[in-house]
Protein backbone atom coordinates (compact mmCIF):
# COMPACT_ATOMS: atom_id res chain seq x y z
CA UNK A 1 0.00 0.00 0.00
CA UNK A 2 1.25 3.71 -0.99
CA UNK A 3 2.05 5.70 2.11
CA UNK A 4 -0.38 8.40 2.74
CA UNK A 5 1.34 11.21 1.41
CA UNK A 6 2.22 9.79 -1.43
CA UNK A 7 -1.07 8.19 -2.29
CA UNK A 8 -3.40 10.93 -1.20
CA UNK A 9 -1.03 14.02 -0.87
CA UNK A 10 -0.54 15.85 2.23
CA UNK A 11 -3.57 16.22 4.57
CA UNK A 12 -4.33 20.08 4.91
CA UNK A 13 -6.93 21.89 3.90
CA UNK A 14 -9.97 19.58 2.25
CA UNK A 15 -8.84 17.67 -0.47
CA UNK A 16 -7.36 14.45 -0.40
CA UNK A 17 -7.43 12.17 -3.29
CA UNK A 18 -9.49 11.48 -6.51
CA UNK A 19 -9.88 7.66 -6.98
CA UNK A 20 -12.05 5.94 -10.07
CA UNK A 21 -13.88 9.38 -10.35
CA UNK A 22 -14.47 9.87 -7.23
CA UNK A 23 -12.99 12.72 -4.99
CA UNK A 24 -12.99 12.59 -1.45
CA UNK A 25 -12.67 16.15 1.12
CA UNK A 26 -11.88 15.17 4.78
CA UNK A 27 -13.33 18.63 6.36
CA UNK A 28 -11.96 18.41 10.16
CA UNK A 29 -14.28 19.83 12.76
CA UNK A 30 -16.97 21.79 10.09
CA UNK A 31 -18.30 21.67 6.61
CA UNK A 32 -16.19 24.80 5.34
CA UNK A 33 -18.07 28.20 4.71
CA UNK A 34 -20.36 28.88 1.44
CA UNK A 35 -20.32 25.00 0.77
CA UNK A 36 -23.71 24.55 -1.47
CA UNK A 37 -24.57 20.35 -1.69
CA UNK A 38 -27.91 20.92 -3.42
CA UNK A 39 -31.30 20.58 -2.43
CA UNK A 40 -30.95 16.90 -1.55
CA UNK A 41 -27.60 15.62 0.13
CA UNK A 42 -27.58 12.06 1.09
CA UNK A 43 -25.85 11.45 4.31
CA UNK A 44 -24.61 8.84 6.85
CA UNK A 45 -22.50 8.91 9.95
CA UNK A 46 -19.71 6.70 11.42
CA UNK A 47 -19.54 6.50 15.34
CA UNK A 48 -18.01 3.94 17.96
CA UNK A 49 -20.39 1.69 18.35
CA UNK A 50 -24.11 1.08 17.99
CA UNK A 51 -25.25 2.84 21.37
CA UNK A 52 -25.55 6.81 20.82
CA UNK A 53 -25.61 7.68 24.88
CA UNK A 54 -21.88 5.67 24.90
CA UNK A 55 -20.98 5.51 21.44
CA UNK A 56 -19.64 9.09 20.42
CA UNK A 57 -19.92 10.28 16.78
CA UNK A 58 -16.70 10.42 14.96
CA UNK A 59 -17.59 11.09 11.36
CA UNK A 60 -20.30 12.74 9.37
CA UNK A 61 -20.38 11.50 5.42
CA UNK A 62 -22.18 13.54 2.44
CA UNK A 63 -22.44 13.85 -0.80
CA UNK A 64 -24.81 15.91 -3.43
CA UNK A 65 -24.75 12.70 -6.01
CA UNK A 66 -21.86 13.83 -8.50
CA UNK A 67 -19.58 11.67 -7.78
CA UNK A 68 -17.84 13.51 -4.65
CA UNK A 69 -18.23 13.06 -0.83
CA UNK A 70 -17.68 15.04 2.27
CA UNK A 71 -16.57 13.73 4.64
CA UNK A 72 -16.74 15.88 8.31
CA UNK A 73 -14.47 14.39 11.20
CA UNK A 74 -15.65 15.44 14.52
CA UNK A 75 -12.78 15.36 17.25
CA UNK A 76 -14.07 16.00 21.09
CA UNK A 77 -11.79 18.47 22.62
CA UNK A 78 -10.27 16.68 25.32
CA UNK A 79 -8.60 14.31 22.25
CA UNK A 80 -7.65 17.48 20.47
CA UNK A 81 -10.37 18.63 18.65
CA UNK A 82 -12.98 21.47 18.42
CA UNK A 83 -15.75 19.18 19.94
CA UNK A 84 -19.26 19.27 18.00
CA UNK A 85 -19.63 23.19 17.28
CA UNK A 86 -19.66 22.50 13.69
CA UNK A 87 -22.30 25.43 12.85
CA UNK A 88 -22.26 24.98 8.72
CA UNK A 89 -23.20 21.29 9.12
CA UNK A 90 -26.00 21.96 12.02
CA UNK A 91 -27.51 24.62 9.36
CA UNK A 92 -27.55 22.03 6.52
CA UNK A 93 -28.89 19.24 8.53
CA UNK A 94 -31.91 21.71 9.94
CA UNK A 95 -32.41 23.38 6.68
CA UNK A 96 -36.43 22.89 5.63
CA UNK A 97 -35.54 22.99 1.97
CA UNK A 98 -32.64 20.75 2.19
CA UNK A 99 -34.11 16.68 1.58
CA UNK A 100 -31.36 14.57 4.24
CA UNK A 101 -31.09 10.83 2.00
CA UNK A 102 -30.26 8.17 4.46
CA UNK A 103 -29.94 4.66 4.78
CA UNK A 104 -31.68 3.58 8.08
CA UNK A 105 -32.34 7.24 8.80
CA UNK A 106 -33.88 6.09 12.46
CA UNK A 107 -30.09 5.56 13.74
CA UNK A 108 -28.49 8.62 12.31
CA UNK A 109 -30.87 11.08 13.25
CA UNK A 110 -30.97 10.09 16.87
CA UNK A 111 -27.15 10.06 16.78
CA UNK A 112 -27.01 13.58 15.07
CA UNK A 113 -29.56 14.71 17.86
CA UNK A 114 -27.38 13.50 20.37
CA UNK A 115 -24.01 15.08 19.42
CA UNK A 116 -24.72 18.15 17.16
CA UNK A 117 -28.29 19.21 19.12
CA UNK A 118 -30.24 19.37 15.55
CA UNK A 119 -33.45 17.61 14.29
CA UNK A 120 -32.77 16.49 11.22
CA UNK A 121 -35.30 17.01 8.84
CA UNK A 122 -36.85 16.48 5.91
CA UNK A 123 -35.68 13.07 5.40
CA UNK A 124 -36.04 10.08 3.32
CA UNK A 125 -34.51 6.62 4.02
CA UNK A 126 -33.68 4.02 1.31
CA UNK A 127 -34.03 1.61 3.95
CA UNK A 128 -37.86 2.29 4.58
CA UNK A 129 -38.90 2.42 1.31
CA UNK A 130 -36.69 -0.65 0.51
CA UNK A 131 -38.86 -2.82 2.94
CA UNK A 132 -42.25 -1.06 1.96
CA UNK A 133 -41.49 -2.45 -1.96
CA UNK A 134 -39.24 -5.26 -1.66
CA UNK A 135 -41.71 -7.83 0.48
CA UNK A 136 -40.10 -10.53 -1.63
CA UNK A 137 -36.84 -10.39 0.39
CA UNK A 138 -35.53 -9.56 4.28
CA UNK A 139 -32.49 -8.39 2.22
CA UNK A 140 -32.63 -4.78 2.61
CA UNK A 141 -29.35 -3.86 3.83
CA UNK A 142 -27.04 -0.65 1.77
CA UNK A 143 -24.52 -3.49 0.01
CA UNK A 144 -27.63 -6.23 -0.90
CA UNK A 145 -29.57 -2.85 -2.70
CA UNK A 146 -26.54 -1.18 -4.31
CA UNK A 147 -25.66 -4.69 -5.68
CA UNK A 148 -29.32 -6.01 -6.42
CA UNK A 149 -30.77 -2.42 -7.72
CA UNK A 150 -27.73 -0.54 -9.06
CA UNK A 151 -25.23 -3.42 -9.69
CA UNK A 152 -22.41 -1.55 -7.58
CA UNK A 153 -20.64 -4.11 -5.14
CA UNK A 154 -19.95 -2.38 -1.74
CA UNK A 155 -17.18 -3.41 0.38
CA UNK A 156 -18.27 -3.79 3.99
CA UNK A 157 -14.97 -4.76 5.26
CA UNK A 158 -13.95 -1.40 7.17
CA UNK A 159 -17.82 -1.20 9.00
CA UNK A 160 -16.69 -2.28 12.36
CA UNK A 161 -12.94 -0.25 12.20
CA UNK A 162 -11.98 2.57 14.93
CA UNK A 163 -13.59 5.57 13.83
CA UNK A 164 -12.13 7.17 16.95
CA UNK A 165 -8.85 7.11 15.49
CA UNK A 166 -7.51 10.69 15.21
CA UNK A 167 -5.96 9.42 11.29
CA UNK A 168 -8.12 7.46 9.25
CA UNK A 169 -6.79 5.17 7.01
CA UNK A 170 -7.13 5.56 3.26
CA UNK A 171 -9.28 2.59 3.85
CA UNK A 172 -12.00 4.14 6.16
CA UNK A 173 -12.09 7.25 3.97
CA UNK A 174 -13.02 5.03 0.75
CA UNK A 175 -15.69 2.81 2.53
CA UNK A 176 -16.93 6.04 4.73
CA UNK A 177 -17.45 8.09 0.74
CA UNK A 178 -19.07 4.84 -0.67
CA UNK A 179 -21.90 4.47 2.00
CA UNK A 180 -23.18 8.18 0.41
CA UNK A 181 -21.64 7.64 -3.07
CA UNK A 182 -24.73 5.49 -4.64
CA UNK A 183 -28.13 7.04 -2.10
CA UNK A 184 -29.25 9.27 -4.87
CA UNK A 185 -29.19 6.28 -7.81
CA UNK A 186 -30.63 4.07 -5.10
CA UNK A 187 -33.44 6.52 -3.92
CA UNK A 188 -34.31 7.04 -7.63
CA UNK A 189 -34.78 3.40 -8.18
CA UNK A 190 -36.70 2.49 -4.89
CA UNK A 191 -39.04 5.90 -5.69
CA UNK A 192 -40.21 4.31 -8.69
CA UNK A 193 -41.02 1.28 -6.88
CA UNK A 194 -42.90 3.32 -4.63
CA UNK A 195 -45.00 5.16 -6.97
CA UNK A 196 -45.50 1.55 -8.60
CA UNK A 197 -46.97 -0.34 -5.97
CA UNK A 198 -48.99 3.00 -4.89
CA UNK A 199 -47.14 3.19 -1.51
CA UNK A 200 -45.12 6.72 -2.18
CA UNK A 201 -47.56 8.41 0.27
CA UNK A 202 -47.08 5.78 2.92
CA UNK A 203 -43.33 5.98 2.94
CA UNK A 204 -43.32 9.95 2.83
CA UNK A 205 -45.54 9.94 6.07
CA UNK A 206 -42.94 7.33 7.46
CA UNK A 207 -40.03 9.46 7.14
CA UNK A 208 -41.93 12.54 8.41
CA UNK A 209 -41.74 10.51 11.71
CA UNK A 210 -38.19 9.66 12.13
CA UNK A 211 -36.92 12.10 13.60
CA UNK A 212 -39.49 11.73 16.45
CA UNK A 213 -38.81 8.01 16.40
CA UNK A 214 -34.77 8.71 16.79
CA UNK A 215 -36.02 10.65 19.68
CA UNK A 216 -37.98 7.96 21.05
CA UNK A 217 -34.94 5.69 21.00
CA UNK A 218 -32.59 8.27 22.76
CA UNK A 219 -35.55 8.06 25.19
CA UNK A 220 -35.26 4.78 26.23
CA UNK A 221 -38.36 3.67 24.08
CA UNK A 222 -36.82 1.40 21.55
CA UNK A 223 -38.26 -1.47 24.05
CA UNK A 224 -40.76 -1.25 24.88
CA UNK A 225 -42.19 0.24 21.64
CA UNK A 226 -45.20 2.65 22.67
CA UNK A 227 -46.99 1.83 19.10
CA UNK A 228 -47.19 -1.77 20.33
CA UNK A 229 -50.51 -2.59 21.94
Amino acid sequence: MWPLSERFGAIVGSTLFTHAGVTIRLHRNDLPDGLDLGRVVAIDTETMGLNPHRDRLCLVQLSSGDGTAHLVQLIPENLGGQGYGAPNLKRMLADPAVTKLFHFARFDVAVLYRYLGVTTAPVVCTKVAAKLVRTFTDRHGLKDLCKELLGVDLSKQQQTSDWGAPELTPEQLAYAASDVLHLHALWAKLEGLLKREGRLDIAEGCFRFLPTRGKLDLLGYEDPDILSH
